[in-house]
């Protein structure tokens, strides 16, 4: 019986030269190094030839088999090479009249490179980061991991409808066309809390915020993202113990940098690394950290402390936030709150009882400070109006300081109310000195009442919210939607081919408009 014969598709040109070229990656770079060096633009391919003659092998017969391989093939059929520093690529002409102009050192490529073989997994975090291993996820056609960290919509109400509004500052229609793209293309998206998915009774999840929403004059999106779909996972982060740790371990306490902290503490200079004093330091503290825009409600914190006598009265206020000095920022809604906190300081004549520290940036000193805040039977308050997680939340916890905190957003979650902490409603200021001073006339009359909610604290985060459990929960999740990519890549192909168009037609011309980050110069 005669086997009937079957077509089969050739690889095409650019596949067959995209294949050889990863394979001689080592040899490519021999081959154009010293044209790299010159910062040379085009090269004709009698150049090609006589460089590849002059690269140095073993012997000759390594060279000839160079020559007549699939390598020197492809450097036979190249119309030219161009060379951009540090980009380089390879005209080559699968037919007469129609060019192809191939990139070799493109993100994908020196990957592969670096790692010698596609990598397993690939995590995207924040809007540009997931769209880029979106990018790479689709070339490389390995599994894909989305970790939002915070998708800007649910911060700022209405930005969608007022985008032109904010589009030369925040390029929200850029934005959120990315986290459109990445979101749909990812095999598995990774978040904090189950808020961040579907939201409360009361608010809307930040991926549920995407679900439908009009950008007026753009687009209108009807069905954004299902957040019922099975790619969500809760897996929430940790501190780093090695710098984030109890108060009570003695042993590992970093007791050297204390010189330094009462120094920011308590130093009388006034200068743009600390204003204001604290007259009396026996009284407990409270704590804050965070960047200091509107979002933050440090400046909130600090009005709610200056209208209630009774907490000023029992507790001093630390806050480490932004710049002191407005000729310092460039930032708008920065500068906007530093002048709002200097008045203040000023109006409620807070000097004597409040610190504010310009922002810190030596992690294993700002441990050590939420212990020595915690030595002095202190508390760290997050104010903010919505946090997407709260990692000073989690920072505190871990160092065994009773934290109050947001109920808007992560924190709501990761703190137990009256357990391991306490919920704060920003929107109610006068609730939330209340809740405070009930804490300390607890502490005054119960020693044993801030020892409770510090170690409740403390026990939460071993519970839920290590780097361990993390690590753990992420490469089990890696497993199963590898697995999942690779049975149901027919089902997706569909969803990809779209996302690819809007892409192209989209997302390609909204990005121009986004200035190119460049290096501040010195």
């Amino acid at each position: 019986m005669v086997t009937p014969k079957v077509l089969t598709r050739l690889p095409s040109m650019r596949e067959r030269v995209e294949e050889t070229l990863a394979a001689h990656r080592n040899d490519i770079v021999s081959l154009l190094s010293r044209y790299v060096d010159q910062g040379k633009g085009i090269l004709q391919p009698h150049h090609l030839v006589d460089e590849l003659e002059k690269m140095i092998c073993d012997d000759d017969t390594c060279r000839q088999k160079l020559a007549d391989g699939p390598f020197g093939q492809i450097l036979n059929w190249a119309q030219e090479g161009i060379i951009l520093p540090p980009y380089v690529a390879f005209a080559v002409r699968p037919r007469p009249g129609v060019w192809e102009f191939l990139r070799l050192n493109d993100a994908a490529s020196e990957i592969s490179a670096e790692l010698q073989g596609v990598p397993d997994l690939l995590i995207g975090n924040y809007s540009d980061g997931n769209l880029v291993a979106s990018l790479l996820s689709n070339k490389l056609g390995v599994t894909q991991c989305n970790i939002a960290h915070a998708l800007e919509k649910t911060k700022y109400p209405d930005s969608d409808l007022y985008w032109k509004k904010f589009d030369e500052k925040y390029h929200f229609s850029c934005q959120f066309t990315a986290d459109l793209l990445a979101m749909n293309n990812a095999d598995f998206i990774i978040t904090s809390t189950y808020q961040e998915i579907a939201g409360t009774k009361n608010t809307v999840g930040q991926y549920e915020n995407h679900a439908a929403f009009t950008l007026p004059g753009l687009y209108r999106v009807v069905h954004g993202i299902d957040v019922f779909d099975p790619k969500f996972n809760i897996v929430s982060p940790g501190a780093d113990m090695t710098i984030y740790f109890s108060y009570a371990e003695k042993e590992k306490r970093l007791t050297s940098l204390h010189a330094t902290i009462e120094k920011l503490l308590y130093d009388p200079e006034q200068n743009d690394v600390h204003v204001g004093n604290i007259s009396d330091p026996s009284k407990p503290m409270i704590f804050s950290m965070a960047r200091l825009d509107h979002v933050k409600n440090i400046t909130g914190l600090v009005e709610c402390y200056a209208k209630n006598s009774k907490l000023r009265e029992l507790a001093n206020l630390v806050v480490v936030a932004g710049y002191n000095d407005v000729k310092k920022s460039s930032d708008r809604e920065e500068i906007s709150e530093i002048e709002k906190m200097h008045n203040l300081m000023k109006e409620y004549k807070l000097d004597g009882q409040m610190r504010w520290i310009s922002a810190q940036t030596n992690r294993a000193r700002n441990g050590e400070l939420y212990r020595y805040i915690a030595d002095g039977r202190g508390i760290f308050v997050q104010p903010a109006f919505y946090e997407a997680f709260g990692l000073t939340v989690v920072e505190a916890m871990t160092c065994g300081l009773p934290t109050f905190a947001t109920c808007h957003g992560g924190p709501a979650e990761i703190i137990e109310d009256g357990v391991s902490g306490f919920h704060l409603d920003p929107y109610h200021p006068e609730k939330m000195s209340t809740a405070m001073v009930d804490f300390f006339q607890k502490c005054n009359q119960d020693k044993s009442y801030w020892l409770k909610i510090s170690e409740g604290g403390l026990k939460r985060i071993q519970e839920k919210y290590t780097w361990k459990i993390y690590a753990e929960r992420l490469m089990t999740l890696a497993g199963v939607y590898s697995f999942w990519k690779y049975v149901s890549k027919l089902e997706r192909r569909e969803t990809r081919r779209y996302l690819e168009m809007f892409y192209i037609l989209k997302f390609r011309e909204l990005v121009k408009s986004v200035p190119l980050s460049v290096d501040d110069e010195p």
